[in-house]
This record gives C-alpha cells, sequence and structure tokens, in this order.
C-alpha cells in the first residue's frame, strides 16, 4: 500500500494543552494545520475519563490563579460558566500530624509539635550563618536556605518519593524550580514570617472534569479548521531548509502513556479509519513538537551526533502509577486533597475529584480517590496488580478514614516528573542546543522543554510559538506563512525559564 502524501503549514506532534493551544492559535491565524496524537484521546495528562460513573483526572489537576488573563479570559471564553472558581481545602501531614492547605501560619503554630518549631526557629536564627557557598544540590540549597529542621521533616522524604532519589543527587533547579511555588514548599517561609498567604486560597476548575479544558481547546482548533489525528504517530523526521517531511502510521490509539483513552471530544476525529490507507507522508511548513526531547531526537534523520544521543539518554522522566479507588456510601472526606511527603507510604498524594467541583452530575453513593505512587517504569510498583493492600495501608498509616472500597483501577503513566539529577543541566543543553538548528522544527510544552510547569504554562508555550511564526516571503508577521522569529522565540524561552511550578 502506497503512503499518502499531503501538505501543511503547520504539523504539531502532541495534543496536549501546549500543542492544542498552538493548534487553535495558528488556525485562528488561517494556517492549514494537522495534529498528530499517538493516543486515541486528546489531552495527554491533562485528560479526564470516567472511573464508576465519575469524571476522574490523572492525579490533582488545578487551573492556578497565576494564570495569565489572556489566557484565562480564552478559557472563560470556551467554557463559559463550566469554567467553577473553588475554595481551596486540602490537608498536608507533617512531622506525623495534618495541617489545613492553604497553610495558616497560626493553625501552624498550634499544631506542629514543639520539637519542629524549636528547630525551626534556631535555624532562622542562624540562617546568616548559612548564607555561604552551599553544593548546588536539592539538598545544599535547601538546607542553606530553609535549614535542616524543616528539609528533614518535609523536603528530603518528599524528594525520595517524587524523583527516586536523595537531595544531595537531586540538582539544585529542581528547588528552584519547586520551593518558591504557593504549595507545600512554602511552609517554611509561612513558618518563619507568621501570617497568613493570601495566595492559592481559590483555583479553577471545570464542572466535568480538568480534561474539559483540553477538550474544549480541541473542539476550537478543529472549528477553526485544524485537523487532529487521533492514534497516529510520528515515525520519522526529514528536516529540510524550505520544508520538513513527515512519516506517519496509525497506531493502536493507547498512547505512549500507557493511559486507557479517555472520552475524545467531539471535535477530535481519528483517521485512517474506514480502511484509509494507515501509513502517510506530510510536507509541512513548519512542525512543532511538543513530545519528549529525547524522543524527538529518536526521530529526526539525520539523527544528532553522538554525544548528543549519549546525553539523550542520560534524562530521565519519574513515572507514576495512578490508583483509583472507587468508595461506596457518598463522599469520602470534605477535602479536595491530602498530601503525604513522609517516608511511611509510597503514595504522595490522595485526590477526591468531586470535591474539585460543584454540579455535576456526581453519584450521591459513591465518590473515588486518585491514589498518586511515582515510581520508575519497570519497578516492582509500575508491575503490581493488586493494589488494594496499599490503599488499606496508605489509609491506616497516615491517620486517614478507611474507606469502602468497590472497585479499583489503575493507569500507568511513563512521563511524568523531569528527574534534575545532578549534571542533568549539561545533559540538557547539549540536547536543546541540537533541537534548536533542526530546520523547521521546534520544541516546547513541559516534556518537549524537559520542564517542569503547569497547564497555564504550556499553553503560553503554544501561544507564544504561534506568536513566533511569520510570513514566508515577508517576515511581517501579517500573513499566513510559517516564517519564524528567531529573536521573539528567544525572547519567549527566556520567559518560559522564569517558570516555577503552582501546586
Amino acid at each position: 500500500m502506497r503512503a499518502m502524501r499531503e501538505s501543511a503549514d503547520l504539523v504539531v506532534l502532541g495534543a496536549g494543552p501546549s500543542g492544542l493551544a498552538a493548534a487553535w492559535r495558528a488556525a485562528l491565524r488561517g494556517l492549514s494545520v494537522v495534529v498528530l496524537e499517538r493516543a486515541g484521546h486528546v489531552g495527554g495528562l491533562s485528560a479526564s475519563f470516567e472511573v464508576a460513573g465519575v469524571r476522574v483526572d490523572h492525579g490533582s489537576h488545578r487551573l492556578h490563579p497565576a494564570t495569565p488573563p489572556r489566557l484565562l479570559a480564552d478559557l472563560r471564553g470556551l467554557l463559559g460558566d463550566d469554567l467553577q472558581t473553588r475554595p481551596r481545602n486540602g490537608r498536608l501531614r507533617i512531622a506525623g500530624r495534618f495541617v489545613g492547605f492553604p497553610l495558616r501560619a497560626g493553625e501552624l503554630a498550634r499544631s506542629l509539635p514543639p520539637g519542629l518549631l524549636a528547630g525551626v526557629a534556631r535555624d532562622a536564627a542562624t540562617a546568616p550563618l548559612r548564607g555561604g557557598r552551599h553544593a548546588d544540590t536539592y539538598a545544599g540549597t535547601l538546607r542553606a536556605s530553609l535549614g535542616p529542621a524543616l528539609y528533614d521533616a518535609l523536603y528530603a522524604p518528599y524528594a525520595v518519593k517524587l524523583w527516586g532519589l536523595p537531595g544531595e543527587e537531586i540538582d539544585g533547579d529542581q528547588a528552584r524550580r519547586r520551593v518558591t511555588a504557593d504549595s507545600p514548599w512554602k511552609i517554611a517561609r509561612r513558618i518563619l514570617r507568621g501570617r497568613p498567604d493570601g495566595q492559592g486560597k481559590i483555583f479553577h476548575y471545570p464542572r466535568r472534569g480538568f480534561g474539559q479544558i483540553v477538550e474544549a481547546l480541541a473542539e476550537a482548533a478543529t472549528a477553526a479548521g485544524a485537523e487532529i489525528r487521533l492514534g497516529a504517530a510520528c515515525t520519522r523526521i526529514e528536516p529540510a531548509e524550505e520544508s520538513v517531511t513527515l512519516h506517519t502510521s496509525r497506531g493502536s490509539g493507547t498512547g505512549n502513556s500507557g493511559t486507557s483513552p479517555g472520552s475524545a471530544s467531539p471535535g477530535a476525529t481519528p483517521t485512517g479509519a474506514g480502511g484509509e490507507a494507515a501509513d502517510g507522508r506530510i510536507e509541512a511548513g513548519r512542525v512543532f513538537s511538543t513530545i519528549p526531547m529525547p524522543a524527538l531526537a529518536r526521530l529526526v534523520e539525520p539523527g544528532p551526533p553522538a554525544g548528543v544521543v549519549e546525553a539523550a539518554g542520560r534524562l530521565r522522566f519519574r513515572a507514576m502509577v495512578l490508583v483509583y479507588a472507587v468508595h461506596e456510601g457518598g463522599r469520602w472526606t470534605p477535602y479536595d486533597a491530602h498530601y503525604l511527603p513522609g517516608p511511611e507510604t509510597p503514595v504522595t498524594r490522595i485526590s477526591e475529584p468531586a470535591n474539585y467541583r460543584t454540579g455535576a452530575a456526581d453519584p450521591a453513593d459513591r465518590t473515588v480517590l486518585c491514589f498518586e505512587i511515582p515510581c520508575a517504569a519497570g519497578d516492582d510498583l509500575w508491575t503490581a496488580e493488586d493494589f488494594s493492600g496499599l490503599i488499606h495501608e496508605t489509609l491506616a498509616a497516615s491517620g486517614l478514614p478507611p474507606v469502602n472500597l468497590a472497585e479499583v483501577a489503575v493507569r500507568r503513566v511513563p512521563h511524568v516528573y523531569p528527574v534534575y539529577e545532578t549534571g542533568y543541566a549539561a545533559h540538557l543543553a547539549g540536547l536543546d542546543a541540537w533541537a534548536g538548528t533542526v530546520p523547521g522544527v521546534t520544541t516546547f510544552g513541559r516534556l518537549g522543554l524537559f520542564a517542569h510547569d503547569n497547564t497555564h504554562h504550556a499553553m503560553a508555550m503554544g501561544y507564544d510559538a504561534v506568536d513566533s511564526l511569520t510570513d514566508a516571503d515577508t517576515g511581517t508577521g501579517t500573513g499566513t506563512g510559517t516564517g519564524w522569529d528567531t529573536a521573539a522565540w528567544r525572547a519567549a524561552r527566556a520567559r518560559f525559564a522564569e517558570h516555577v511550578v503552582e501546586d
């Protein structure tokens, strides 16, 4: 069977938030856009699906108040009243006790053990003595800035759980990307300042689950003229100065995430059905890649130099098993999420999606809890088949209410957290520098830049990528060509480097 040949102004690899945002904005500009998504649904980790009649997410997701006004206005335009503003109501377990999250300084002072509070106070008093040189590691950075007491109580065990490494083997960038976020990482500042933090008390969330965001983006992109192909993989990329040739094939529709397909949006139309050719070629004016950067390096021909290939092989993502426990008897607790940084369980967070929203058609007689378990793809947690015992053990060890367990569903996701192991920056720099030399190909997004980012960050990247497109003939940016404004993209990349994760 001969491969079909076609052309497009822009091909987007990946139908996550960054890819869909870019596809929508580019289609609005009049470009012909094709999105290739290997999975059978749009959204990637931002997708939602049903378990026991309850819409759930791939872990805990929120749209944060830090979302730029332009993006938030666009999402409100797409979702209308379905985009709800909700109060945060979580809990964090520290030193064997739960405290409310968002954090309140007064509650912290009353709830934490006197020994820990004394240690924090002591570390605050000696902070000027720690202001000198220290190892540029996660452990060194946080011990110097926050002190040993809080680091040992919270950050050290959480690092091992999230990234699978002790803090001494994690680059200091990990702390800089996470500790300044409005999350449990800010505990120290709130204790030491002794005042409530006004940030992080609300979030935005769609009535039908977080995946409603990507579904709305997919519908908008399709309505603007973009074509979204599900179960379609890119197998080879051949860049040239005038165009980029992509070889494609239809996959099984399950994607590379290992997750079960969710409900595709009405606007996301799978191709290849009805006996159409399974393989094809697309001549693209430009390619936007949001797939993992190491995967991009494997697709491009001719490939990168041997040193770059070696560097790409040293970049790792932390995997995650998502265990969904169906609890019979109504809501489990009034809280939206419980954070569990301690070593007594491999679970880092338990969320109850029904508590993230209001007015949804959630059943009254049951709820679903999502247990997040970071791991390494292929290890014992990844390959485990029965998680019911771990569910009960985690709740008992954490002092949480038991569940009336009716059903368990499991999703496995291999690419969740980039691991900033010491030395990662040199490996990433070489790979990123090479990617910047590939004609007609631009990489961005959380996976595409090996970055810790939120959904609003990912969408902003997609917007900035489209804003960097210019008319291929005049370079004015007023046409529908696929020329490239290098200076604009360089400025956008500098902004991306300032992104800090909101939890």
